[in-house]
């Protein structure tokens, strides 16, 4: 496993790759879930290659960039199991260098939910990895469903720049108890660790609603609220349920639709998402 520090040692390293090249953007913590995407990318390619880079355009003032966790060696060390074969793992200076001043905005998919949340968040997310698809140019890209919105802004860059890569799509994956895997999961303490699942039951709750035959859409988000409303610990940022592709709010779930969650334990800010509905 081959790991890169510099864009130019990953541009060479790429030239010199069989391909096809699979590419999984990463801020490292790794966990279950990022392995997930590592493996299809080692299932999908002749190369596998990972990204480490804790973005710090996407963190807004107050985030948690600083104390965002951070273990290199851990994370490679996972990666090499995983069948990775290739690490890009700059620093910050080397994806913005004194000087640098050009951004990359998304228009309106990346508008709601957490890019009203949190402004500036996707621009970002978008200028990072359009740099890291500029960079290595590969032939897929993998990014997780848990970040939802995250994947249709990179879908809609990587289509409205003509990047060229064919952005995959890999299921959440879950703790027993249904908890998404996420390197925020860390902060929790041992009673908010146990109240989290049911963010997940609250939208297996709304998504039966929809099995059931109901369509109203604010019926579902009353579902999903009075779920998580009955757990003292969760305090609800925002509760949706849009557009699959668009992400405008429904007033029928009526197509594939976005059934999307954030709320707080502590000062711990965790997301979730199942899709519901019907249609093609």
């Amino acid at each position: 496993m081959f790991v890169a520090v510099t864009a130019s040692e990953l541009r060479r390293k790429v030239r010199l790759s069989e391909r096809p090249v699979g590419l999984a953007p990463t801020m490292g913590a790794l966990h279950e879930g990022h392995a997930a995407l590592v493996r299809q990318a080692r299932a999908d390619n002749a190369t596998a290659a990972v990204s480490i880079f804790v973005n710090p355009t996407q963190f807004g003032p107050g985030g948690d960039f600083g104390a965002y966790p951070r273990d290199l060696e851990a994370d490679l060390a996972r990666l090499e199991e995983a069948g990775a074969d290739l690490v890009f793992a700059p620093a910050v200076g080397e994806m913005y260098p004194d000087g640098f001043d050009t951004y990359v905005d998304v228009g309106g998919v990346a508008a709601p939910l957490e890019g009203k949340a949190r402004p500036g968040h996707f621009r970002g997310v978008a200028t990072v990895v359009c740099k890291l698809l500029t960079m290595t140019r590969p032939d897929r890209a993998y990014f997780g469903q848990k970040d939802a919105q995250q994947c249709l802004v990179v879908k809609r860059l990587n289509a409205d720049l003509n990047l060229g890569a064919q952005i995959v799509v890999v299921p959440t994956v879950r703790e027993p108890d249904g908890l998404a895997l996420s390197s925020r999961n860390v902060y929790l303490s041992p009673e908010q660790r146990g109240a989290a699942p049911v963010l997940y039951r609250s939208l297996q709750a709304g998504r039966r609603l929809v099995c059931q035959g109901t369509s109203d859409a604010e019926a579902v988000r009353r579902r999903i609220r009075g779920v998580i409303e009955r757990e003292p610990l969760a305090r609800i940022d925002y509760v949706s349920v849009a557009d699959a592709c668009t992400l405008q709010e429904l007033d029928r779930v009526d197509r594939p639709a976005l059934a999307s969650l954030a709320a707080y334990f502590g000062e711990t800010r965790l997301i979730d998402n199942v899709i519901i509905g019907g249609g093609p």
